[in-house]
């Protein structure tokens, strides 16, 4: 019989200690120490309060936790002498099963990573969504994971056993995270439509109105049809929108959502996780026949990676008349205009200007995404408040020098454009680390024509500058530019430098982000604030009405743009049950 929080937060230590027996591999003094921590108002906040005494143990005690965990099959589990809880997980992962080939890789991996790094190596093999990662995944994740800095291997080592222990305790407790599981099982289906080229070796992309784009809008409509919105139809610019309607005829509209486009070899989660988070609150409030004192709309917006074509946030930018009609003239890789793309998808170019919304109608927007960094893996929190997007300014420049031969110009007499730009790319690291949470990329440094034996003659580069307020951002840029200006007066050398990108830093409204802080809250899961260092949609609603973003933990140090982008079933619960938090506040406040 599974166990309640209100036994486990009533019953004596000794009775409470014995039922999480097994949490965490052969440590009961991870339990013991947030015993005291009752009562617990839920499962998240016990599971939080859990990986906190470990972060805070220190790492000898750290090292001790990670080296009580058995090999993946190993000795323990030829010998038979595993624990109960990981023969489950060996056995449910089909590590009982491996080829003589498989088991003589693992065995091999085993010896070299404990040769490496002086611990196990540890993977919660029940996988994101609980069902058990293939024998193939785990020699895969084995392989990756060998190569890393010990430091963080041994951070990496402790996640997956925070995860593992997560999986128990929703198996002692009876929990099943049926939302976040639906919501996982959405991006798997949808992630199944890629573009030719990408499709044949597994990866995942989907560019701007291509037929694996065109299946996405399909599937995206069908399932929000499939979840009980009222309306649903795709527009004149191919974003999918989804109406559930207020319980009043006429009441403004919370706007939600994000871009289900992909860059190229994608992960499955950034910007589809927007969506599918408010679709599974409409599939419950659909089911349970409630309607709210406002309406919901749901936008999957069709671009917003900028990939075939350069028109970053057109589908956000649409709805707030910021589509630019000489975008229509541009032409792809292959030659086809956006105009023709348009065309061949049946959409109608001359209803582009009706889709801008009226502000007025809407009580704002708020938008749940991926995180796309390590700041919430690191810390072990599963969701995020964003406090603002970043506003950027982005460049392109050219120092040109003198290209001359490197085996007869003196070091002295060198007019040498590449070292020029390198010694910018570490005045930028540097001047970027000063502020809290400004960043500066010199993301492309390219020698056209270069020769081994030959001192660059000109040298072309890429700046990109963030910070979370816009006056942050340009006193960085101001320092940037004139560190340039100053290496290329130094060095005898001169540049061209365009400004290609600015965007406004985009806050939270104040309103909405305390909405989502006391939903995350009320889940018993810490507040943490954060500002996104990515451009999202929202920064294009920012433009006519307030707005706010939620961020879900992502796996593998929070990697994105990248196949091993991931999150859990578990997070993707949390998530839904936060928006919904969102939404009954809302509700609760209208009149």
């Amino acid at each position: 019989m599974a166990l309640t929080l209100e036994q486990f937060n009533q019953a004596e230590p000794a009775q409470a200690l014995q039922w999480l027996d097994g949490l965490y591999e052969h440590s009961p003094w991870i339990v013991e120490r947030v015993l005291p921590q009752r009562p617990f108002a839920t499962l998240a906040q016990l599971k939080a309060a859990l990986a906190r005494v470990v972060r805070e143990s220190g790492a000898p005690a750290q090292l001790d936790l990670i080296r009580a965990h058995p090999e993946l099959a190993g000795k323990a589990m030829v010998s038979q002498s595993l624990t109960a809880e990981s023969t489950h997980e060996q056995g449910k992962a089909g590590l009982t099963d491996c080829s003589p080939a498989e088991f003589a890789r693992i065995q091999q991996l085993n010896s070299d990573y404990n040769a490496r790094f002086g611990f196990p190596f540890i993977l919660a093999v029940r996988g994101a969504r609980g069902l058990g990662l293939s024998r193939q995944e785990i020699i895969d994740t084995f392989e990756r994971r060998l190569h890393n800095h010990p430091d963080f291997e041994r951070a990496e080592a402790l996640r997956n056993i925070h995860r593992i222990a997560e999986i128990r305790l929703n198996d002692k407790f009876g929990v099943e995270p049926v939302q976040g599981n639906e919501v996982w099982d959405w991006h798997e289906k949808l992630s199944q439509h890629s573009d030719p080229g990408y499709a044949e070796k597994g990866q995942l992309t989907v560019t701007y109105l291509t037929d694996a784009h065109r299946a996405c809008a399909q599937r995206l409509a069908q399932g929000m049809r499939d979840c009980g919105f009222d309306d649903v139809a795709i527009d004149a610019v191919g974003n999918v929108v989804g109406r559930y309607h207020a319980a009043t005829p006429g009441a403004r509209s919370l706007l939600t959502g994000s871009h289900y486009d992909t860059v190229r070899n994608a992960g499955k989660y950034d910007g589809r996780l927007g969506i599918y988070v408010p679709m599974a609150c409409v599939k419950a409030l659909a089911q349970a026949q409630r309607r709210l004192p406002f309406g919901i709309e749901v936008v999957g917006f069709a671009e917003e990676e900028g990939q075939r074509y350069k028109a970053t946030f057109l589908g956000s930018g649409a709805l707030i008349g910021d589509f630019k009609p000489e975008w229509l003239d541009q032409k792809d890789a292959d030659g086809i205009t956006m105009r023709e793309a348009m065309q061949h998808a049946g959409l109608c170019v001359d209803d582009i200007p009706k889709l801008q919304r009226d502000p007025q109608a809407y009580l704002g927007f708020i938008e749940v995404h991926i995180e796309q960094g390590p700041v919430l893996n690191e810390l072990d929190l599963p969701l995020g408040v964003v406090t603002s997007i970043n506003g950027s300014l982005r460049y392109l420049g050219e120092v040109i020098g003198t290209a001359s031969h490197a085996g007869t110009t003196p070091m002295d007499r060198r007019r040498d454009a590449a070292t020029a730009v390198a010694e910018l790319a570490l005045y930028v690291e540097k001047r970027a680390a000063q502020d809290a949470d400004s960043v500066g990329t010199v993301g492309q440094l390219q020698v056209p024509n270069g020769s081994i034996n030959v001192v660059p003659g000109r040298c072309q580069f890429s700046l990109d500058l963030r910070a979370p307020v816009d006056a942050q951002r340009d006193a960085l840029a101001r320092d940037v530019l004139a560190e340039l200006a100053a290496i290329c007066e130094r060095r005898g050398l001169r540049y061209s430098l365009e400004e290609t990108l600015r965007a406004s830093a985009a806050p939270s409204d104040p309103l909405l982000q305390q909405r989502w802080e006391a939903a995350v809250q009320a889940q018993g899961v810490p507040v943490f604030r954060l500002p996104s260092g990515a451009g999202h949609d929202a920064m294009k609603l920012h433009e006519v009405m307030p707005q706010a973003m939620l961020f879900v933990r992502g796996q593998n140090s929070g990697i994105s743009h990248n196949p091993l982008e991931s999150t859990t079933n578990d997070d993707m619960q949390l998530a839904v049950q936060t928006f919904s938090h969102v939404l009954n506040q809302i509700a609760n406040d209208q009149p």
